[in-house]
């Protein structure tokens, strides 16, 4: 208040501004060269100062949302009340069943407690002697929660509550809508993405302790090692210039702004570097941070500007069992978010046909994919520590027939003996077997345990077969668990 300001000054900066200009990154000495093959498909390597001094560690605001709203059996709840779940897994709920901040959470931890209602079933015995006692009626509900996904650990950083009550603007049928911001901390790690400002963009293939690092003459440890073989096939000369410009106004002490277009030439580069004492070839010596010895040829050393990307190899780690699958193909579902399997396309097949990997292969194709009872029966094996049984037919193959016969085509099999195959009777056996398998497995898997939720196919899958009068059982998504 009461400062004077004239025309063109900054009045007000924004997030990842500095002096009204946009400061993504950071000044790095870098140096292009080979390091013990670590630099392979333009791979960086880092010190560990970098990581030490939080040089490039980021702040990430997330937002989880969950919705009320009305359904035909009634209008779903907040509530603190969820069903089958321990009140150690409700440590950081409010009285309403809505997590507080400033509580630390982990994957799978309850950020806001819902239940959804359900049908009507018979109640057992003992529901109906609390009935009886209590004069009411048990609470029929289906928990439909809001969950930490995976990957998004970190600290409640606020809460926000939006309710028809309270007037706010809500889509129609939506009664509350709950917002949930949690905030992580993360450091730069191998596996994750870095660029410069010429497109030259790689990922973090090591990160070295300083001491292990080259170091100039006078001692300072190289802060970035790149691939030298990243400049001339892409033919990006702009990221040598801005080093050797770089290094020469970290000498002088000057900053330097050069605009697209309207950028230093190369005399002037030149003149700075001949200023501040460097060679012309902007090329210094550089010596073994292991050994201590000199490298053979001289090394471009300088300063280039530096950015961390947003493809982190935290959101990008995944890795499966077991888990849903598609209802139609009966293959396991695609990618991070559904709990996905890796592709295993055509050219993977050819590689594993020139291998003459075919045990490989066949399993690949069936008992990992969509031979629905092998699945099961492999399963069970595992489990009873048996051989693992032959695979049997894939459900690829029962589609195709099936849409051949869309078309008016009449399909038959034939065994090895040349007899036809009844491929209806043999449905009706692989689903008894499926049952069976289902069966044992539920027995050697303990009941007691407490159990995440299984993923959203997986429960589309079974409120089908509930539909249809068939047994289901709730738990993790293993082979057995859709019907």
């Amino acid at each position: 208040m009461g400062d004077d300001i004239k025309a063109g000054q900054i009045i007000a900066d924004g997030p990842a501004m500095r002096n009204g200009e946009l400061a993504l990154g950071q000044n790095i000495l870098v140096a292009y060269m080979t390091w013990n093959g670590y630099n392979y498909e333009d791979a960086v390597i880092m010190s560990e100062r970098m990581v030490k001094e939080d040089t490039f560690t980021s702040i990430h605001i997330e937002k989880y949302e969950l919705e009320c709203r009305d359904t035909k059996l009634g209008a779903e709840e907040i509530t603190r009340d969820v069903p089958n779940v321990s009140e150690e897994a409700k440590t950081f709920l409010d009285e309403r069943g809505i997590i507080v901040p400033g509580a630390e959470v982990k994957e799978g931890d309850i950020l806001v407690g819902k239940v959804t209602p359900k049908g009507q079933t018979e109640p057992t015995p003992e529901e109906k002697l609390l009935m009886a006692i209590f004069a009411e009626k048990t609470k029929e509900g289906k928990d439909s929660s809001l969950r930490v996904p995976h990957g998004g650990a970190g600290i409640v950083h606020a809460v926000k509550i939006f309710s028809r009550k309270n007037k706010d603007p809500l889509p129609p049928g939506v009664n509350e809508v709950v917002r949930v911001y949690i905030v992580q901390k993360r450091k730069i790690s191998e596996g994750d993405k870095m660029s410069g400002r010429h497109g030259n963009k790689g990922v973090i293939s090591k990160i070295l302790p300083v001491q292990d690092m080259p170091f100039l003459p006078d001692g300072t440890p190289i802060d970035i090692m790149l691939s030298p073989m990243g400049v001339p096939s892409r033919m990006n000369i702009g990221q040598i210039l801005e080093v050797h410009l770089g290094l020469a106004c970290r000498k002088l002490h000057m900053r330097v702004a050069t605009p697209v277009f309207d950028g230093v030439s190369n005399d002037e580069i030149f003149d700075l570097m001949h200023k501040a004492g460097l060679p012309a070839d902007g090329k210094t010596v550089l010596y073994d941070g292991r050994t201590g010895e000199r490298f053979d040829e001289r090394i471009s050393v300088g300063i280039q500007y530096m950015i961390k990307l947003v493809h982190m190899v935290d959101d990008k780690l995944h890795a499966r069992a077991t888990g849903p699958y598609s209802l139609v193909t009966q293959q396991p579902l695609g990618g991070k978010a559904q709990n996905g399997g890796q592709r295993f396309g055509e050219m993977e097949v050819w590689a594993l046909e020139a291998y003459g990997a075919a045990h490989t292969l066949q399993e690949m194709l069936t008992i990992k994919s969509d031979d629905r009872v092998g699945r099961r029966k492999t399963y069970e094996a595992i489990i009873k520590g048996y051989a693992i049984p032959k695979p049997g037919m894939p459900e690829a193959f029962k589609v195709f027939t099936k849409e051949l016969k869309g078309l008016g085509m009449n399909v038959t099999l034939f065994d090895q003996q040349g007899e036809s195959i009844d491929m209806d009777a043999l449905a009706k056996e692989a689903l008894i077997e499926e049952r069976k398998v289902n069966s044992a497995i539920r027995n050697l898997t303990s009941p007691r345990e407490e159990q995440p939720d299984v993923a959203a196919a997986t429960e589309v899958e079974s409120d089908q077969a509930e539909e249809e009068g068939l047994s289901v059982t709730s738990g993790p998504s293993k082979p057995g668990d859709e019907e």
